[in-house]
């Protein structure tokens, strides 16, 4: 017998007492991963440490133009919030600068893009649930260039990340062709 709501999901933890089992990262916690031009990656939640439930991950984007093409998931749904600075990030339909505070909820199979034309760093969480291992894809995102188109396709197929062009993949589109003509579309 449940005594759950039915808008809650299946109990999880079926234990009669709690468990001491929280983790607690520090704010001053070094980035885990650091790429080229001031980027990085903290992994404050990862498929191993929710058990799959979800991936959160703080991201500092330096204030050179740079970001992903537009495209999507089929295993999991992404979300941004934008902590500091400033955002462009793509619904499917509209783009927009997204600001700190602004949130953008992308179910699976949702097209979008995101990346920074600011001139401005930008720091903002990514959420992906159910969590997947995304660790290995922003940790290979330098190495994609250096692939063979083959190698490069697999590599997205791998992560999920799927392109209109997959054998260049994020770097289908060019971030300062973006940022050059920003003014006559910026939406703040």
């Amino acid at each position: 017998m449940s005594f759950l709501s039915p808008d809650y999901p299946e109990i999880i933890y079926n234990g009669d007492e709690g468990e001491i089992n929280a983790s607690f990262r520090p704010a001053g916690t070094p980035a885990d991963f650091t790429v080229p031009g001031g980027g990085e990656f903290h992994y404050l939640s990862t498929k191993l440490s929710t058990d799959g439930l979800f991936g959160l991950y703080k991201n500092r984007m330096g204030p050179q133009p740079g970001g992903t093409s537009t495209h999507f998931h089929k295993t999991m749904s992404e979300a941004f919030y934008v902590l500091s600075g400033e955002i462009h990030v793509f619904d499917g339909e509209r783009w927009f600068d997204a600001a700190v505070g602004d949130y953008l909820y992308i179910p699976p199979g949702g097209v979008h893009s995101f990346g920074n034309i600011s001139g401005e760093p930008a720091e903002f969480l990514m959420l992906f649930a159910p969590g997947a291992a995304r660790e290995g894809y922003f940790e290979g995102l330098g190495e994609v260039a250096g692939m063979s188109d083959e190698a490069r396709a697999e590599f997205f197929l791998r992560h999920d990340s799927f392109f209109p062009d997959m054998a260049k993949g994020p770097a289908s589109e060019s971030w300062e062709t973006r940022a050059a003509v920003r003014k006559s579309f910026k939406t703040r």
